[in-house]
């Protein structure tokens, strides 16, 4: 079974790294990736703390709901900054960051 992405779409966008690895990924977040991410993981917090039917549950019910928030807001902007690099979503900023001319 063939994996790559890459066999199923086609790039609209320049390509800056074909399969960025996890370091260069994470270093191309932009403010956008970092606002998505805290946005997502407050909402969750607010969410696990109303949540806690009990007054005694609701500390830690507001933790996970944080970490649960905080995983997923990192995996959006993990994906939307991998995207960008591949050539899947609009990366004018990582073209001109990346090339070289």
């Amino acid at each position: 079974m063939n994996t790559d992405i890459t066999a199923s779409a086609k790039p609209e966008y320049p390509v800056i790294d074909r399969n960025p690895p996890f370091t260069k990924t994470v270093a191309n977040f932009n403010t956008l990736d970092y606002l998505r991410l805290t946005t997502i993981a407050g909402i969750s917090v607010t969410v696990g703390y109303l949540s806690g039917i009990k007054p005694g549950i609701r500390g830690p019910s507001m933790v996970t709901g944080g970490l649960i928030g905080v995983m997923g807001g990192f995996m959006y902007a993990y994906q939307n900054s991998a995207g960008r690099l591949m050539g899947f979503f609009p990366n004018e900023g990582e073209v001109a960051k990346y090339r070289k001319y």
